[in-house]
């Protein structure tokens, strides 16, 4: 089973700008037990991408449950430990897919990412509470997407955080740093702003 993976978006971002940039991602919303995946979203629900196109082909969902199904296993970050050491990815993004539905699981993360101080993790996420009252290691940025149920607890002028805008020229006029199409543009490595926009598409 491969636990990263690349959807578009990141090989584009690969090939623009020279690095290895992989994704890990479990299913939308729900898995197929009915367990929440994405605990805490709401709006996003309606117009998430990660719920059409190819991450509904037929062979692309029993992928993201198996992920979802080692990822409460204390197996997982051994999984993990030895497919990063193998495909020596220099960014991972956690979830392109789903969230961190536990802080048990967030903790995992945690641990693979103290394993690598020499990768980059990067998400975003609807579990601002939780995020807040979480200590991350300094090769580890999260952004605050603005559709979960939390969204009243980020504070814009200091947390990192998404705007959706209906085009380019609406978000470049309100200050925002477009992460449409290179998808390491949300991160603090690659965006000196907390401010991260994506065209609605």
């Amino acid at each position: 089973m491969n636990l990263l993976t690349q959807n578009s978006k990141l090989k584009k971002t690969s090939k623009e700008l020279g690095v290895r940039v992989f994704n890990f991602g479990i299913p939308a919303y729900k898995s197929a037990s009915g367990k929440l995946t994405c605990p805490m979203a709401d709006a996003c629900v309606k117009f998430c991408y990660a719920k059409k196109g190819a991450y509904i082909w037929s062979n692309v969902q029993p992928a993201f449950e198996k992920r979802y199904q080692l990822s409460k296993t204390d197996q997982f970050v051994g999984k993990m430990y030895d497919e990063i050491s193998k495909k020596k990815p220099n960014y991972v993004r956690v979830h392109d897919s789903g969230d961190y539905y536990s802080k048990k699981y967030l903790n995992k993360w945690i641990d693979i990412a103290l394993l690598f101080p020499e990768v980059r993790f990067y998400s975003y996420t609807n579990m601002v509470k939780m995020m807040l009252y979480t200590d991350l290691p300094s090769n580890f940025d999260i952004i605050f997407s603005d559709s979960g149920k939390q969204k009243h607890l980020i504070n814009e002028r200091k947390h990192r955080h998404t705007k959706i805008f209906k085009c380019n020229s609406d978000l470049v006029r309100s200050g925002y740093v477009d992460a449409s199409s290179i998808d390491l543009m949300a991160t603090k490595w690659f965006n000196k702003t907390n401010k991260v926009g994506l065209v609605f598409h």
